[in-house]
């Protein structure tokens, strides 16, 4: 029986996407690799373990049109796709009243619109070979909000609603769907959070710095699939958020505005 996999995923350049390739590639899994800096990819695919396992496809997942050209590519590259892992995205941290609406168009083609359609032509061929997993990482913030973040809380919320959607729709199908929910982990995601004008808040936040090693962030989300689960929280103290926001909404507003974390 074939155990080795092909995996595409997205915002694989530096972060969650990087440790990933990393640890699929050492079990000689095959690998796309997709962000926009083709520069950085191409490091990546230099420090695997198996950088023969590993292609190279430069993605702008905002970029709607040129979606369709590097599906095909993608299918190529191995001769078919197991796991999509939908982990590209940008940050946030701006005031809603001081944000421009750009700001909120962008966040929305990158972080939703952009997976919508990639995940969208991925599916007709997971239909007709009658498997595949569409893994897509949202976030805490897709449970609950916090300040700062409007624009972000936004996207991600969407994303459960559309994937849980495509589980229902097409489980039929032999397709398998699960959301990975990060909470703080050390990765750039703060320092290229968007600020009020679109501009890139260019430093750290005291929570990512302190949050779960990428590596081992990346070693749960794995189990995660590996697992098939619909849906996991993975992080420290802050996933009990979810649970807090089910059942004492009120209690969890005072807790978030009393940390003020940005």
């Amino acid at each position: 029986m074939k155990t080795e996999k092909v995996i595409w995923i997205t915002g694989a350049s530096s972060g969650i996407g990087e440790a990933l390739a990393y640890l699929y590639n050492q079990t000689q899994h095959k690998i796309i690799v997709s962000a926009r800096n083709a520069v950085a990819l191409e490091q990546v695919k230099k420090q695997c373990e198996f950088p023969e396992n590993c292609f190279v496809l430069p993605l702008d997942i905002s970029n709607f049109k040129e979606l369709a050209v590097i599906t095909t590519q993608a299918f190529n590259a191995f001769g078919g796709i197991d796991i999509l892992i939908n982990n590209a995205g940008i940050s946030q941290r701006s005031l809603i009243i001081e944000t421009d609406f750009e700001v909120y168009q962008k966040l929305m083609e990158v972080n939703y619109l952009g997976t919508v359609a990639l995940t969208k032509l991925v599916l007709p061929r997971f239909i007709e070979q009658q498997k595949g997993q569409f893994v897509c990482v949202t976030s805490l913030m897709g449970k609950f909000a916090s300040p700062y973040r409007s624009g972000y809380c936004g996207a991600k919320h969407a994303l459960h609603g559309f994937f849980d959607a495509l589980r229902m729709e097409h489980e039929k199908d032999g397709l398998k769907v699960t959301l990975i929910c990060p909470g703080f982990v050390q990765t750039n995601v703060a320092k290229n959070a968007l600020t009020a004008d679109g501009s890139s808040q260019n430093s750290e936040d005291q929570a990512t710095e302190n949050g779960l090693p990428v590596a081992i962030f990346a070693q749960k989300m794995k189990k995660t699939i590996d697992k098939e689960k619909f849906e996991a929280y993975i992080g420290q103290k802050e996933v009990f958020g979810v649970f807090v926001k089910r059942f004492f909404p009120k209690l969890l507003h005072r807790l978030v505005m009393r940390s003020e974390v940005r």
